[in-house]
């Protein structure tokens, strides 16, 4: 799968921010999903292969996407800010897509550090669900001291994840009063090496009884 997404500017708290919008291909719904990238002192962005798959896997189920680039990363002013920064990119994403698009219904999804980011604002953006790919629990990000998400909610976490421990992964589910769903993956790393099609199916399905009903006649 080639990313051809043409880019464009946001306006930020740092300076711009690095974005590309992609349409629902099939069955569009009145959803938009802003996707976070993971952590970009790893390299990661907004090109990632997965989370260009897990927007590929939302726009196959008719929902448009919105990636963008962290401060520091690809065409994004600014420099890392250790997650604090981040949040407010998240913040003025989210604020741009409202006033672009505002009869859209608001999803947040993220791959591990991303994932962290979008968990960490889902409450206070008031998005209407949540998909978190390996979040990086026991690593350096806090995931305590905030509101959860009381909107569905979808954790994939691969069993052989070599970066984030799956195991404290699900340690931190079950200490959860409302746990998300969880779905775990035999035998797949962090990158979901060779596994990014399983996950496209996990999340497209998922995901379908969240969707908009259809309109009757």
């Amino acid at each position: 799968m080639t990313d051809v997404s043409s880019t464009f500017s946001i306006s930020g708290p740092a300076g711009v921010i690095e974005a590309a919008f992609d349409a629902a291909e099939s069955m569009p719904q009145s959803v938009l999903a802003v996707i976070c990238h993971p952590l970009p002192t790893g390299g990661g962005t907004m090109h990632n292969k997965v989370v260009t798959m897990l927007a590929r896997a939302l726009r196959e189920s008719g929902v448009d996407t919105l990636r963008f680039n962290f401060r520091g990363v690809g065409g994004s002013a600014g420099q890392f800010d250790n997650g604090v920064g981040e949040l407010d990119d998240l913040r003025a994403v989210v604020a741009y897509a409202r006033a672009q698009y505002p009869g859209k219904t608001l999803w947040l999804a993220g791959f591990s550090f991303g994932a962290w980011v979008s968990l960490r604002l889902c409450e206070e953006l008031h998005a209407q669900a949540l998909i978190s790919i390996a979040p990086p629990v026991g690593r350096s990000w806090d995931f305590g001291g905030f509101a959860l998400p009381s909107v569905p909610w979808l954790v994939v976490q691969g069993d052989a994840d070599e970066i984030v421990d799956a195991h404290d992964v699900y340690a931190w589910i079950d200490t959860l009063p409302q746990p998300p769903q969880l779905v775990r993956l035999p035998e797949t790393s962090h990158f979901f090496h060779r596994k990014l099609m399983d996950l496209r199916q996990i999340v497209q399905h998922e995901i379908r009884a969240w969707l908009p009903q259809p309109a009757t006649a």
